[in-house]
């Protein structure tokens, strides 16, 4: 019963995806809004900047597919509110994100579209309510001022890591087609069949933009990360709080934006700086290929992924995102120790 819904939901976002990609590829050179190649920018040509509209227009297509079945999901009684919050956030951002993407916005507008996506997504009651302590492996309830910080803060986290992720071809993409793949798993599994259709959407619609967008790209993420991010984060929430389950798949982009924060304020600079020294970054200027960064991130996506799928007790998820985290410290370390850690200098940009 479920594999025909989530068939035609999953083509017709793929779908979608192929046939409008190539239209934003050339709208976005022919409105300007294309990075050219020169001086930081290691591409070989000009290369459209509206990825957001592809994915966007997929996930709507799919999402709309995924209601006309009515399919049942358990304990789910405020799905369509939900859907309506995830919808409507998902069009702000994705709005914020062409706008930046055609006029470079400073960061203070798009933190605060960040947290306007997320106020809308709270009212709509997506929100984290509790949380699986991993010392008692029970729910702890979280009182009012601390769902709001906690929610507020995932949100966040979730848009800036993918859009951080964004400095190599299908990298952002990729990481997240592995995220919405082990959500889906984890949706079925527990019988939200309904809500499953959201994530499977997202999966069309990026294997569709993937396409173009593995290295050499010929359309570039742009502020379609933000879009992911917050879409990521929704569906996060609305699988029943399975942000351990997000946080293992994200896990190496997570660790490396911690990292990233605490070392430039160790060195007095701006959290917000842009630089070269994310790890996908670092590994591109020690003489990775863009397709090995991009294989190396999945893979360990899709390693994590699985344990948090097959691993229930939520101290050896804990465990598992510290090991990994360390590894991804010792990493950086290593590649900073090589390269002298000149990376400060150094302004971020897309690789080919």
């Amino acid at each position: 019963m479920f594999a025909l819904p989530a068939f035609v939901t999953f083509l017709s976002a793929f779908i979608v995806a192929v046939v409008v990609t190539p239209v934003a590829i050339r709208l976005g050179i022919r409105l300007g809004i294309a990075d050219i190649p020169g001086g930081r920018r290691k591409h070989a040509r000009i290369t459209s900047r509206l990825g957001a509209v592809p994915l966007y227009v997929a996930f709507v297509v799919g999402i709309g597919v995924a209601q006309m079945f009515g399919l049942p999901s358990n304990d789910q009684p405020n799905e369509s509110w939900r859907l309506l919050g995830m919808m409507l956030g998902a069009t702000v951002i994705t709005i914020v994100g062409l706008l930046d993407d055609k006029f470079q916005l400073a960061p203070r507008w798009q933190f605060a579209a960040q947290l306007l996506c997320s106020g809308i997504a709270m009212l709509c009651l997506i929100f984290i309510q509790e949380f699986r302590s991993p010392l008692i492996n029970s729910p702890v309830m979280l009182f009012p001022l601390m769902v709001i910080l906690l929610t507020l803060l995932w949100f966040v986290g979730m848009m800036n890591t993918v859009n951080l992720l964004d400095g190599v071809d299908g990298l952002a993409a990729s990481v997240a087609l592995i995220a919405g793949i082990v959500t889906a798993i984890h949706m079925i599994r527990e019988g939200q069949l309904s809500v499953a259709l959201q994530p499977i959407a997202l999966c069309g619609a990026l294997l569709g933009f993937l396409m173009f967008n593995l290295p050499p790209a010929r359309i570039f993420l742009g502020g379609g990360a933000l879009f992911l991010g917050f879409t990521l984060a929704c569906i996060g929430i609305i699988a029943g709080a399975k942000v351990a389950l997000l946080v293992l798949v994200l896990g190496m982009p997570i660790a490396d934006v911690a990292w990233q924060i605490v070392d430039r304020a160790r060195h007095g600079r701006s959290p917000a700086a842009s630089d070269r020294g994310h790890l996908h970054l670092r590994m591109i200027d020690a003489g990775w290929s863009a397709k090995r960064v991009v294989l190396v991130y999945t893979v360990v996506g899709v390693i994590f992924g699985g344990l948090a799928l097959v691993v229930q007790p939520a101290l050896f998820k804990l465990i598992a995102f510290v090991v990994l985290s360390l590894g991804v410290i010792l990493v950086l370390l290593r590649f900073s120790q090589r390269a002298g850690d000149a990376y400060s200098a150094a302004p971020d940009a897309h690789t080919k």
